[in-house]
């Protein structure tokens, strides 16, 4: 003779499944917006890291620029003292 199993029990176990099966698309989507949230706070920090990196790269270009200005100056005032002294000669 089997036993029969009281209602209350089946119909508790049954909407604690229910509530599990409702609750992951809202747990899944969580995941999504966390995962998204964190991806793009690396894109940022990236962005900001390379936007860095290129300001130093053109205060270098531009020192070297303002270098090779002035020693082109340097150079032909050296010339020309040169040429001046050999005539003296």
């Amino acid at each position: 003779m089997a036993k029969k199993v009281n209602e209350q029990i089946t119909d508790s176990l049954t909407q604690t499944n229910t509530q599990v099966l409702a609750s992951t698309p809202a747990s899944a989507m969580g995941n999504l917006y966390t995962a998204m949230g964190q991806a793009m706070s690396n894109m940022s920090s990236n962005a900001a890291s390379a936007q860095q990196q290129a300001s130093i790269g053109m205060q270098a270009a531009t020192v070297q620029g303002v270098n090779s200005m002035t020693a082109i100056g340097s150079a032909v005032l050296s010339r020309a003292s040169e040429s001046v002294v050999e005539k003296d000669d």
